[in-house]
């Protein structure tokens, strides 16, 4: 049965969209007259997910002004910060609020439509304390570099780097096994990329799933405007 408990990460201040949205934390960033949070909710209540802590900085009042405790059918709970944790610290302060053993991550400011079964199933068939969904790119210096042996275990983990042309990168959604992760999680702000993912002695074990279907993240205006023609039909 698919894991039913999510959080996702929506405080941030957009500061690369602030020419063009303003006075809203950019997952609230408004795309064909909705909230962008809105389309990821969507596409998490499709697969069934029962309950998703909102994890917020910037403006809270605003996100918990729109959606209340209910979106359509799906318990929403809220984890506000006094001070900015990091993602690491941020994921880490919303997952008091899970109570399953294990838990879905994603970036409110994108949406990457990964098939969840499938990554359950690797997560769980590769023993992985974390699943991170991959995707591949023509150009991975924007994003960082990821790679995975054949076993789907990830070797290589490297955050934004001058290195430019094609590869895989991190896609902003895990599954997180909680108990494994808050065992090894620094108190307060961290950076989940920085410490948990990407030393080469790393305390937990983690697996890619690489996917190629959709993917938009809209923290710069050129792809903020481009979800504005690509979301009509949504």
């Amino acid at each position: 049965m698919l894991t039913k408990e999510a959080v996702i990460l929506a405080g941030g201040f957009g500061t690369r969209l602030q020419s063009v949205v303003k006075d809203v934390p950019k997952p609230m960033a408004p795309v064909c007259g909705r909230p962008f949070l809105e389309y990821q909710l969507d596409y998490l209540r499709a697969f069934g997910i029962e309950k998703v802590v909102l994890s917020l900085g910037y403006l809270p009042e605003v996100v918990k002004d729109h959606f209340g405790d209910d979106y359509h059918g799906m318990e929403i709970a809220y984890a506000v910060e006094k001070d900015p944790l990091g993602t690491g610290g941020a994921i880490a302060f919303a997952a008091e609020q899970i109570s399953g053993k294990n838990f879905w991550v994603f970036n409110g400011d994108s949406l990457f439509e990964v098939n969840l079964p499938m990554m359950e199933e690797i997560f769980f068939a590769t023993r992985a304390d974390i699943a991170l969904a991959l995707r591949t790119v023509e150009d991975v210096s924007r994003y960082g570099m990821v790679e995975t042996d054949e076993l789907s275990k990830i070797t290589y983990f490297r955050e934004k780097s001058d290195v430019k042309g094609p590869g895989t990168i991190n896609g902003g959604v895990y599954l997180i096994n909680k108990t494994k992760f808050l065992e090894v999680a620094p108190q307060g702000r961290f950076s989940i990329e920085k410490e948990i993912f990407m030393p080469d002695d790393r305390l937990l074990s983690l697996s890619g799933v690489v996917s190629d279907t959709y993917f938009i993240d809209i923290g710069i205006p050129e792809d903020y405007q481009r979800a504005q023609h690509e979301f009509i039909t949504r």
